[in-house]
């Protein structure tokens, strides 16, 4: 796993944090690295979950993106929302009751 520079992962909670495991397999399953490019830091909307430390965005592999958000939610389950956002992927712990 690679970190963009600036970003810090060690203020994720718990829950966000055991994913990076499943995600970087699930990277490395396609031949690629998995580089996450934010968590706290950087410019937000008010209400986003990077603010609580339950988010991160990660850089989405060329290719079939449908196939890999369907590939990390299906890895992550349903306490976790995968939303394609352009040149990378949001990725948020939010558990609904």
């Amino acid at each position: 796993m690679l970190l963009k520079a600036g970003v810090d992962i060690s203020r994720l909670n718990k829950p966000i944090r055991q994913a990076l495991g499943p995600l970087e397999s699930i990277y490395l399953s396609g031949g690629k690295e998995l580089i996450v490019t934010s968590t706290y830091e950087g410019t937000h909307m008010a209400s986003s979950l990077h603010y609580q430390n339950d988010a991160i965005d990660v850089r989405w592999i060329a290719g079939n993106v449908l196939n890999l958000v369907d590939k990390i939610q299906s890895r992550l389950g349903k306490d976790f929302d995968v939303v394609e956002e352009g040149d990378h992927l949001h990725i948020e712990y939010d558990p609904k009751p």
